[in-house]
């Protein structure tokens, strides 16, 4: 396995999927060295505690808005995650220009700094929200996804791999709805913007295992779309407390009622394989035809979005998939 006995570096590595992956990895590979790259000193403080036994992590405190804190990070390292992003929809609203730096010139600092490394694989961490967006941190999550697909295709001569995976809403990480509701259980009321909006979901664990398997089958270039099932919100409030009363509060700025994670325009370029899709760039024929030459190419006007999805989980398999 790709991973296994490697160095391997981490950005926004005290998050959500950051503490999950950590978790997952070392056990699993056994990495020569785990490195932890975030600005968050007190999430740092907690992981490192936690992990005292494990002399393979490190942790370093940087930005990836420094392009020399991030270089210096990566000497030795063999291959990155890239999780770190500002990634509330209500927070890129109102700061825009902080998110902006955060996602976009912070992806383009971590190319650089890949390059300048000899980086062999990096794959960058994507959204639902980055297809057709509606709001800022999808936009910027967008930019940033297209230029680390175009850094494979490029003039710049450089061993350094680069490919996106893209999911859903994340059960168990901090922020999301599950946790928000289950917040809120005790008060006896959820508010829902709309009783019709439908989300994509996935575990933490299935999210980690989803990078791992692109780490083995990325040449390059290559958005991983995950097949997972859809949900509709008002589903996830029963399978939290079928009791509480449901407030309609109205769609919030930057809310989709249905998320996307392929577009029909994306549909020209895009893969179906078993558990995947995979979404390649306008010029891909161009490239190796491992890319695409164990896929099956959808239908033109194909469209991968949370309300014509084929799976879905009703309150019942929530309730077991959440417990």
């Amino acid at each position: 396995m790709t991973l296994k006995k490697s160095n391997i570096l981490i950005t926004g590595g005290t998050g959500s999927f950051g503490s999950k992956f950590i978790e997952m990895t070392l056990n699993k590979f056994k990495p020569n060295r785990l490195v932890v790259f975030s600005r968050d000193e007190i999430k740092q403080w907690e992981l490192k505690n936690k992990y005292s036994n494990f002399k393979n992590l490190e942790f370093i405190i940087g930005d990836i808005r420094d392009v020399s804190s991030i270089s210096n990070a990566l000497s030795g390292i063999d291959f990155v995650i890239h999780a770190a992003a500002t990634k509330i929809v209500p927070t890129a609203e109102s700061n825009p220009v902080e998110c902006i730096k955060t996602n976009i010139n912070g992806a383009i600092n971590l190319i650089n700094a890949a390059r300048y490394n000899n980086i062999k694989k990096l794959v960058a961490l994507s959204t639902d929200k980055a297809c057709n967006p509606i709001n800022l941190y999808g936009a910027t999550k967008l930019a940033s996804d297209k230029l680390f697909v175009a850094s494979n295709f490029d003039n710049i001569k450089n061993q350094t791999l680069f490919s996106v995976v893209r999911y859903g809403n994340v059960m168990e990480s901090r922020g999301s709805i599950i946790p928000y509701f289950q917040n809120l259980s005790s008060t006896g009321i959820f508010p829902i913007t709309d009783k019709r909006m439908t989300r994509f979901i996935i575990s933490l664990e299935d999210a980690v295992k989803l990078v791992w398997k692109t780490f083995d089958l990325m040449l390059g270039g290559e958005i991983f779309v995950k097949k997972l099932p859809s949900v509709k919100v008002t589903d996830i409030a029963k399978a939290i407390n079928p009791k509480c009363k449901i407030k309609i509060i109205g769609i919030r700025p930057g809310e989709k009622i249905h998320e996307e994670m392929i577009s029909e325009s994306d549909s020209i370029h895009t893969y179906e394989f078993d558990d995947f899709f995979k979404i390649l760039t306008a010029d891909h024929k161009k490239f190796p035809k491992k890319l695409f030459s164990k896929g099956k190419k959808v239908e033109y006007n194909f469209k991968y979005t949370s309300d014509s999805n084929k799976y879905w989980w009703d309150h019942k398999k929530l309730k077991k998939n959440i417990s």
